[in-house]
């Protein structure tokens, strides 16, 4: 494909690319910017476009490739981590208006009513809970995974039965 026809084809592609662009980035602006990143990229890149394939698939390609590495981008760089000696007073303040009494005594409840479940389901939940996956507890255990599942099922069942005190409080305080 020489020249004048790549760029007669980007250009024609151009509206769609937009479209696809606001499907990734919900703004206008950033659509236009994603666009004319993907134009770019594809004149930089047009040797190696391989003739007879799908040109439209090749730019979105392109254009997918282009919003998730800016996307990784943006994450990484808004995730700084500073290491200070210090603690600043602003955090501090956060540190301290957020640490409440009440969590002590709900954790507390919350480590009676596991204590009360039977070891059956208890540990699968406990399990499950810190992070393992169900076909990973069910090796463990050596029992189906089917099992696993109906057994951390009926452990928050009990639990939620022996939480009810918190079940107002949950809502409005835990879950937003």
């Amino acid at each position: 494909m020489n020249n004048t026809e790549f760029t007669y084809q980007l250009n024609n592609n151009q509206h769609a690319l937009r479209s696809f662009a606001f499907n990734f980035t919900k703004d206008h602006e950033d659509a236009n910017d994603l666009v004319q990143d993907t134009m770019l990229k594809a004149i930089n890149y047009a040797e190696k476009f391989k003739e007879g394939t799908n040109f439209r698939g090749w730019l979105y390609t392109i254009m997918k490739n282009t919003f998730i590495n800016n996307y990784r981008r943006t994450v990484k760089s808004q995730s700084v981590i500073s290491v200070n000696e210090e603690i600043p007073s602003a955090q501090l303040y956060y540190s301290a208006t957020n640490n409440s009494s009440e969590g002590k005594f709900v954790l507390d409840d919350i480590h009676k009513a596991l204590s009360k479940l039977e070891p059956e389901y208890q540990v699968p939940f406990v399990k499950y809970f810190e992070g393992f996956k169900y076909h990973e507890i069910a090796d463990m255990l050596c029992i189906p995974i089917g099992t696993v599942k109906t057994r951390i099922h009926v452990a928050r069942q009990l639990l939620k039965n022996n939480l009810k005190v918190y079940k107002k409080d949950f809502s409005t305080t835990y879950i937003q």
